[in-house]
């Protein structure tokens, strides 16, 4: 239920573009935003950080978009997501000594902390990857295939490297982590 949670303005963006055309997407995926926001507020009493950063994320990119009638704000849009994402994992890591990945997943699992600074890392790989994979298919092919690629690549991309980090990650379950030195 989280995954179709998280996704909801995705879904909400592929139909009304299918549907209708970018900029009634645009404006569907903002409002979808909207009330993901809302409900998580209502549900929880606060609305998580990465919501709120996509939230005005959406809010700008797709608020550029409506105002100039160009559809090249929205595609740029989850590259700025992405790119974000990877920035805060990296800068938390080497400014502030966290480890944002650890900080969300040690309630499931131990790791070694050399283990924890690779995972952390490769997140933010897979992040400016996907970034950059973004605006190579929204420059370089169609809007209707870019909206294909945000829906089906976007996903398929995550889930891939979501089951080859667990892959990875299957050797230390069950081990005892290294003490730090």
């Amino acid at each position: 239920m989280k995954f179709l949670f998280d996704i909801f303005p995705v879904l909400i963006f592929f139909v009304a573009f299918k549907v209708y055309d970018i900029m009634v997407a645009t404006a569907a995926a903002i409002a979808a935003t909207f009330v993901q926001a809302a409900w998580s507020w209502y549900r929880r009493g606060r609305i998580e950080k990465m919501l709120l950063i996509n939230l005005g994320i959406i809010v700008l990119f797709g608020g550029a978009t409506l105002l100039l009638q160009d559809e090249w704000f929205i595609k740029w849009k989850p590259t700025v997501l992405y790119w974000a994402f990877a920035v805060v994992l990296a800068a938390s890591e080497v400014f502030l000594g966290k480890n944002l990945i650890r900080a969300m997943m040690s309630g499931q699992m131990t790791l070694p902390d050399p283990v924890w600074r690779r995972v952390n890392w490769s997140w933010s790989a897979f992040f400016s990857f996907m970034g950059l994979a973004n605006l190579y298919v929204a420059f370089n092919f169609s809007t209707d295939a870019w909206v294909n690629f945000k829906l089906f690549g976007g996903m398929g991309l995550l889930l891939a490297f979501a089951v080859a980090q667990a892959l990875v990650l299957a050797r230390y379950l069950g081990s005892e982590p290294e003490e730090k030195s």
